[in-house]
Parts: structure tokens; C-alpha cells; sequence
């Protein structure tokens, strides 16, 4: 029996507003869901679950269909996206390598 996924409401609620912004897109831009599954290489039924807020589809496939449309998820320029990677890379680099699981005492008697 597969185990059953929960996820926050805040993570429902930001998928659920990301498929509704997809879909508003794609009926400005006067298309078909057809046609944009089409456009994505996806099924209609994939997409209707995209446009569904459902947290099955692949991160990838939901970036890919909001890119198709317009959605802006970042930055918009692309010079602007590869300066923001390399900052986060930059401090990731900074960090430790490995997060000890050894259980940290916190002294919060002032």
C-alpha cells in the first residue's frame, strides 16, 4: 500500500495559486488546454492537474508550462536568474558541507 503524502496548507495553497495564474495565462492568450499540452509535451490530463493546484505533476513539467504561458516564477531576466544561481551557490559554498544530527543544547537562560 503506498504511503499517503501529506503537504502543508502553505504548500497547497502556493501550488493551488500557481495552476489558477497557468490557467488565467493560457485563456488570455486565447489558447486550448490541448493546445498547450500540446506546446509542453504533456498530456491534457497532466495539465488539467497543473491548472488543478494537484501536487502530482513534476516540478519541472509545472515550470516548463508556466514558462509556455508567461508566468513569471523568478527573475525574469535571464542575466538577472544566473547572477541570483551564483549568489546562492556562492553562499551555499560558504556553509558546511555536512549538518551534524547530533542534538544541539540551546542555553536560553539570560
Amino acid at each position: 500500500m503506498a504511503k499517503l503524502r501529506t503537504y502543508s496548507k502553505y504548500a497547497r495553497d502556493a501550488v493551488f495559486l500557481l495552476g489558477q495564474q497557468i490557467r488565467l495565462a493560457r485563456k488570455r492568450r486565447k489558447w486550448s488546454e490541448m493546445n498547450l499540452a500540446e506546446r509542453a509535451g504533456i498530456s491534457r490530463a497532466t495539465l488539467q492537474k497543473i491548472e488543478a493546484g494537484e501536487m502530482s505533476p513534476t516540478i519541472g513539467l509545472v515550470f516548463e508550462v508556466a514558462s509556455l504561458v508567461g508566468v513569471p516564477l523568478f527573475e525574469q531576466d535571464h542575466q538577472r536568474l544566473a547572477t541570483s544561481i551564483d549568489l546562492t551557490q556562492s553562499k551555499i559554498a560558504l556553509l558546511p558541507k555536512r549538518i551534524s544530527e547530533q542534538a544541539h543544547v540551546v542555553d536560553d537562560d539570560f
